[in-house]
């Protein structure tokens, strides 16, 4: 329910897909070429066991040019200093720089000078 005095309501998932889309679409304009017929993808959870480097946070794949980005672990596994929209918008979108970084065999800072944050 909404109303005049009330804001809309967004859920977790919305805003997570609202967070990539635009980090998605920055990188684009950035990178036509680099990211053309790349498809990107939203799943809750990688499927199997956490491997040596634990849960992961996305999965690549350059021969199919996919990268495919997992709502709960990103979520749930942030470990933010501050639990705010910006610093959860952000560290979303550094997921994304991360993983188009490593589609692209670039570094992070490298796709997204103006905008990347380490987390």
């Amino acid at each position: 329910m909404t109303g005049p005095h009330l804001d809309v309501l967004r859920t977790r998932s919305e805003f997570f897909d609202a967070c990539i889309a635009s980090a998605v679409e920055y990188l684009r304009e950035l990178w036509p070429d680099d990211l053309a017929g790349v498809h990107f993808e939203v799943a809750q959870v990688p499927a199997g066991d956490p491997g040596p480097q634990g849960v992961d946070r996305w999965r690549i794949s350059i021969p199919e040019r996919r990268v495919v980005l997992y709502r709960l672990p990103i979520e749930r596994l942030a470990h933010l200093h501050r639990d705010d929209e910006w610093h959860r918008r952000s560290f979303i979108e550094s997921c994304v720089f991360r993983a188009v970084a490593e589609l692209l065999g670039k570094d992070p800072w490298d796709i997204a000078p103006e905008r990347y944050r380490h987390f």
